[in-house]
């Protein structure tokens, strides 16, 4: 038989690392694109201080501590899709309108909340979160960077883009004895979840179901074992193991970082 050809050798090699790191959940999944740009309308609610905006309904509680800041939005129904929307990032950018700053300047803010609909008025004329309105309502500052918050409302393009985070997921507990409740923060990649499994030192994978926002139930008693969780994207499919998360001694109310995360 004659040599291998360096090209299958390479090959090989990185088949080779790529199980390894899968099996080991070290494995950071591949970079997400942006999505083509699009058109809507943008608003915002609150004051520069941003104090409006904490909490809402992805669950992410006080913004500055998950990691989030002010530069979020509330989606509309059409976008927010009953919570599985949360954590995604939008680039935005003022278009076709007088109130835009000179160079129509773009920002990027993440979902963390859900405009509701108001049925009481017209979805051209105040109920801007109306389906199948594709609206954002942001946060104050994140609006003051477009425009002058002065216009109350705006034409915008946007785009879904790669969410960049520093460090790992963040699993906020909550729930008791037989009921595990966890919070998801800081996800990186596409931003968003489409199921999660949890599994102790002692047990299998146990399937997680969706409870609302960014949160994610399991009915097991999971006390005195260190847990770990598999953690799947909404929009691309892909799947991310994070071992470990918390030791056997874990607590409702404690919030516990992993080292793995989309990109």
């Amino acid at each position: 038989m004659g040599p291998v050809s360096s090209s299958w050798s390479f090959n090989k090699f990185f088949a080779i690392v790529f199980v390894v790191f899968a099996i080991s959940g070290e494995f950071v999944a591949g970079y997400y694109k942006p999505s083509p740009w699009r058109y809507a309308h943008a608003t915002f609610y609150g004051d520069e201080t941003g104090s409006e905006t904490m909490g809402g309904a992805c669950g992410y509680g006080n913004l500055f501590s998950s990691g989030y800041g002010l530069a979020t939005a509330a989606l509309s129904t059409t976008l927010f899709k009953d919570g599985y929307g949360c954590g995604q990032c939008f680039q935005i950018m003022c278009v076709k309108s007088k109130h835009c700053y000179y160079g129509n300047p773009s920002t990027v803010v993440t979902a963390t909340n859900l405009c509701p609909p108001n049925w009481y008025q017209d979805s051209n004329n105040g109920g801007w979160c109306n389906p199948p309105r594709t609206h954002f309502d942001m946060a104050k500052p994140a609006f003051m960077k477009l425009a002058n918050w002065k216009a109350g409302i705006i034409p915008v393009a946007y785009r879904r883009v790669a969410c960049k985070r520093s460090g790992g997921m963040r699993f906020q507990f909550q729930g008791n004895a037989y009921w595990l409740l966890i919070f998801v923060m800081n996800v990186g990649g596409a931003g968003d979840i489409k199921s999660m499994a949890v599994k102790g030192s002692r047990t299998n994978w146990i399937s997680m179901s969706h409870n609302w926002g960014a949160s994610y139930q399991a009915f097991s008693s999971l006390y005195g074992q260190s847990l770990s969780f598999r953690v799947t994207s909404y929009t691309t499919g892909e799947t991310v193991y994070a071992w470990n998360v918390a030791p056997s001694n874990w607590n409702a109310g404690m919030t516990y970082k992993s080292s793995a995360n989309f990109r």
